[in-house]
């Protein structure tokens, strides 16, 4: 269809000029159907609420609490079952909030269109557009399906929803072969979701509803399912094995207490059910959960907004970060850096949009006089020209542009040079523009003369003046403005400005002129050629041929979207972290070569640019190959996208990425961690993002991975430091059988520590800064565990077996104080409720034994906190009392063990007693000798890692 001429494509879609007739159009609604983005099934929403309450880890505490109301313990199911209720919340309303991205799609769409029926225009609800409806388009509107233009005038549209690209595209209705042209680049096609900037049109539409390049992209979004993040898996995978290894050993020593030491079932059964409780951790999943919250809110202070929480580990693990250029690793503000006038080389500084800035010859500023070829050069620049300058005000605070960034940036030069091209359009009014074309590569202006005396000392002579001319222009002559490709320009030019002076341009200056493009060119600038001729007030012939010719060159404008200044540290940083950036842009591939070389992305080497029409011809082994090499992706739809991504992941690669049209919603669902830019971003990408950059920029995506790595780290800390305290949760259990020993600590005493004492230190490791050196280290691949072999003999063989040794110790103590010396025959009061215990003085000991057992827990884990701070090196390295949080945890601990030993409502609900003081010297030697024997390991660790 975009082959035929304009006055084919009516019969093609079975219409005419005048629009379908009314009822043609009725007959094509219920046909087609409406133009709408359907909905994909989606999983109901109580389900998604039941399965927060419903996996492994819950059913097996919903089964525990109902075993210990069964067992006429209600305060322990209880509590059980308050741990289950504000772990599933939680977790299903950050599922409900991140599942938004669907209906961002749907409010996209534009509620109404203009069209032509019946040769009529009328508006109708844009849900109504069928196949063969002729729109009609004017500024400022926003387009309801795909079409086809069948007429234009000076029409410009903004496709950054679709392509990711800032600047507006001109369009034409002319016919386009478009010969390695995607579908979207396609000058006589129009999009449903993009909008009209400037000009206006008529587009006979083709496709509607999901048939639409939108709903195709929609399409992708809502076919890609959700997956577990990495943390999510692995918890789930420790859940199942530590649930597993729980249940079995509680079956195994009920069979034990039932069978071997004769007592009854119902004490076997809570004996069961205490080994169970014991080694099933409680307290990990919320733990887990605080520390990913706590992570968000770092994280948020570092410009990136996280949504979901598994997120924030998944960045941790990340090896390949896809990102777009524009606004990601730029400014997103194109900049004239430098301009070529005749030979010399000037530089212009300042950056951005603000008209703050000097244009330098050499280190002094360059002189811009009426007269002198500098003024003409930038009087051009502003005048061929159709963007705005936009003033800070509340809703801005920055400068901005209206129109093409690359026109902004030399309005913006023009400013820096003194000239006001507001101003100069009034005394230079337009009269015709010959708009930009991708055949010609050139724009043209036309504007009329004004005088002798306006003209006059400022305007040099033009080759093509005639007699009568002041300066060698007539006072009633038009004057024409050029801007383009240098190649395009130059072969339509006849003379230069060189000095001041017209100079006819032969050969060696042509080769002058295009020397000084290449050397910019191979800077990664962007380069256009400003020329220039006069005309007489009554030339009526307008066409590009005819007006484009014998031009004179005034010179070349050099411009760059500038990188962000941090960008190439960060990217310096990734390098160094072992994360591999890949660039996949809407963007030509030079450009996004020279952007990727200069920030570091790429090395020396030549990369392997690959555009979209190439990807659509390579297999997926051929792009697999590919991808281990360095490569960039230029001229990238959607699909294409989608594709690397995938791709990465066949490969094994944690990928990340990073978007902010609609176009990337796709791939921002499909990898492991979506990044949407806050600033510039669509709400789209936004919703279909896992995280949210609040200023745009890439450094915050490093400092955000950063914090993954250190939160990843910190949960293996304190799940180390939680996974230590069960052991002498439950060998008072297995003392008890082997033994005959008194139960050292009953079952709410356990709960005590794993949901009240053990929290606030656990979440206090999880606030631990990321450790010096955690950003030179490779990323972490894919099948390492989170709980890993190492991790559980340093938290069961090693420490937890000091912390019981300590623990036991302190409990046979207690009674050997009071006269028990024969401590393996001790009295069993631990079979008695806890009011007749408290009725004889062996029940009243035994009960003094578990509270200084429940204290000596307590105390060790202060110990084991500073340990667990590091993994090799010594904690005194990283500052004994540099986590204030860990220190206010020590606090809440020792306070909330003294409350329920000293306090008598405790005392009863836990079964505790009141600890003589003198015990309390003993207990603060616990921390010492679990820290030094600690300390002791890592050093031989050290010691040993040194010799290899």
């Amino acid at each position: 269809m975009h082959s035929q001429p304009a006055s084919k494509v009516y019969a093609l879609l079975g219409t005419s000029s005048a629009g379908l007739d009314l009822s043609e159009a009725a007959a094509r609604l219920s046909r087609c159907g409406h133009n709408t983005i359907s909905r994909s099934s989606l999983t109901p929403l109580y389900r998604k609420f039941l399965s927060n309450f419903t996996h492994l880890m819950a059913l097996l505490l919903w089964a525990g609490g109902v075993i210990a109301m069964v067992a006429r313990l209600p305060e322990l199911a209880i509590a059980i079952w308050t741990v289950n209720v504000i772990n599933g919340l939680f977790s299903f309303w950050q599922e409900y909030r991140a599942d938004k991205a669907t209906e961002a799609l749907l409010l996209m769409l534009p509620l109404h269109a203009l069209v032509m029926r019946a040769g009529t225009e009328m508006r109708i609800p844009a849900e109504e557009l069928v196949p063969g409806d002729l729109m009609l388009l004017s500024e400022g509107d926003h387009i309801s399906a795909d079409a086809r233009l069948v007429w234009e005038s000076e029409l410009r549209i903004d496709h950054s929803t679709l392509s990711g690209e800032s600047h507006p595209l001109r369009k034409t209705a002319e016919a386009v072969h478009g010969n390695g042209l995607g579908s979207t680049e396609l000058p006589n096609l129009v999009f449903a979701a993009t909008s009209v900037v400037s000009g206006a049109g008529r587009a006979v539409v083709y496709a509607t509803g999901m048939q639409t390049q939108f709903g195709n992209i929609a399409h992708l979004t809502q076919s890609i399912s959700d997956e577990l993040s990495p943390m999510q898996r692995e918890v789930a995978r420790i859940t199942k094995i530590v649930s597993a290894m729980a249940v079995g050993i509680g079956m195994l020593f009920f069979l034990l207490a039932t069978f071997v030491t004769g007592i009854t079932v119902e004490k076997s059964f809570i004996f069961g059910m205490g080994m169970i409780i014991a080694f099933v951790p409680e307290g990990l999943l919320p733990t887990v959960t605080l520390a990913l919250a706590m992570g968000v809110q770092r994280m948020a202070r570092r410009n990136a907004l996280v949504k979901r929480l598994s997120a924030v580990e998944t960045l941790g693990c990340t090896t390949v970060i896809c990102t777009d250029k524009t606004g990601t690793l730029t400014e997103n503000e194109m900049t004239v850096t430098n301009i070529w006038l005749g030979g010399s080389c000037l530089n212009v500084t300042g950056g951005g949009y603000a008209p703050q800035g000097t244009i330098l010859d050499g280190a002094v500023p360059a002189s811009v006089v009426k007269g002198g070829g500098l003024y003409v050069l930038l009087l051009a620049a502003g005048l061929c020209n159709d963007a705005r300058i936009v003033t800070p005000d509340e809703d801005r605070p920055g400068w901005t542009v209206l129109g093409d960034p690359t026109e902004a940036a030399l309005r913006v030069v023009a400013v820096k040079g003194g000239l006001d091209p507001e101003q100069e359009e009034l005394r230079l009014p337009r009269l015709r523009e010959i708009p930009f074309e991708s055949r010609r590569k050139m724009m043209s202006t036309i504007h009329r003369g004004t005088g002798t005396e306006d003209w006059e000392n400022w305007e040099p002579g033009l080759a093509n003046a005639k007699d009568g001319a002041v300066n060698g222009q007539r006072s009633t002559d038009n004057i024409v403005f050029v801007k383009g490709a240098p190649g395009e320009v130059l072969a339509r030019c006849s003379h230069i400005l060189r000095d001041g002076r017209e100079l006819p341009l032969d050969e060696s200056l042509r080769a002058d002129v295009m020397s000084a493009n290449d050397d910019y060119a191979r800077r990664g600038l962007r380069v256009l050629a400003i020329a220039g001729r006069s005309i007489s007030a009554d030339f009526t012939d307008f066409r590009p041929e005819a007006v484009e010719i014998e031009l004179t060159l005034l010179g070349l404008v050099a411009m760059m979207d500038p990188p962000r200044p941090e960008v190439s540290a960060a990217v310096d940083q990734c390098r160094r972290a072992g994360i591999r950036i890949m660039m996949i842009t809407g963007d030509y591939g030079l450009t996004a070569e020279s952007i990727a070389r200069r920030i570091g992305i790429i090395g020396e080497g030549r990369p392997t640019i690959i555009s979209g029409t190439e990807l659509d011809g390579l297999g997926d082994a051929t792009l697999k190959e590919a991808l281990s090499g360095d490569v960039l992706f230029a001229r990238a739809t959607p699909q294409h996208k989608l594709r690397v991504v995938n791709a990465l992941r066949g490969l094994g690669h944690v990928v990340a990425v990073t978007g902010d049209g609609v176009n990337d919603a796709p791939a921002l669902k499909q990898a492991d961690i979506g990044i949407a830019m806050g600033v510039s971003g669509t709400d789209v990408a936004k919703e279909a993002a896992d995280m949210i950059l609040t200023d745009d920029n890439f450094a915050s995506i490093v400092n955000a991975i950063e914090e993954g790595r250190g939160i990843y780290s910190n949960i293996r800390k304190f799940a180390t430091y939680i996974f230590t305290s069960n052991m002498p949760e439950a060998w008072p259990f297995i003392f008890q059988i082997m033994f005959n020993v008194p139960l050292a600590l009953t079952v709410m005493q356990i709960l005590a520590i794993d949901l009240g004492t053990d929290l606030v230190p656990a979440l206090a490791l999880g606030t631990e800064k990321p450790e010096p050196g955690i950003m030179d280290k490779p990323p972490r691949p894919r099948s390492e565990r989170l709980i890993d072999m190492p991790l559980m003999l340093r938290a069961f063989v090693w420490l937890g077996s000091i912390q019981t040794a300590l623990c036991f110790a302190g409990f046979f103590l207690l009674y050997w104080s009071y006269g028990y010396s024969d401590l393996l025959n001790l009295p069993r009061p631990d079979l008695l409720p806890y009011a007749e215990r408290m009725l004889t003085a062996d029940g009243r000991v035994y009960v003094l034994a578990t509270s200084i057992f429940l204290a000596g827990v307590v105390t060790t884990q202060i110990g084991n906190a500073y340990a667990c701070r590091t993994e090799r090196a010594s904690v005194f390295s990283v500052g004994l009392l540099s986590n204030r949080m860990l220190l206010a945890g020590f606090a809440v601990e020792l306070t909330l063990v003294a409350v329920l030993i000293y306090l008598p409502p405790f005392q009863g609900i836990f079964e505790l007693g009141t600890l003589p003081l003198e015990f309390w010297f003993l207990l603060f030697v616990y921390p010492l000798v679990m820290l030094m024997a600690e300390e002791g390991r890592k050093l031989y660790l050290r010691r040993i890692s040194t010799k290899d």
